[in-house]
């Protein structure tokens, strides 16, 4: 069973990887490409679980419309 990606939690983690490259002198490539692979595995569980919970959202509202 997978863990459902927190929305939060996500969006924390990416401003920490924003502020880590903002308080860079020089960035080390490798660990710049780490940060940027992070991200990106961040952004897309994100935008998966945003669709989850748009689906989520639209099953509550016809249920409410059905029901009145």
């Amino acid at each position: 069973m997978t863990k459902e990606t927190n929305l939060t939690q996500s969006l924390k983690k990416l401003e920490e990887i924003v502020e880590w490259f903002e308080s860079q002198q020089e960035v080390d490539v490798e660990k710049g490409l780490e940060k940027v692979k992070e991200g990106a595995e961040l952004i897309k569980a994100s935008k998966e679980r945003l669709k989850k919970v748009e689906n989520e959202f639209e099953e509550v509202k016809k249920e409410l419309e059905n029901g009145e």
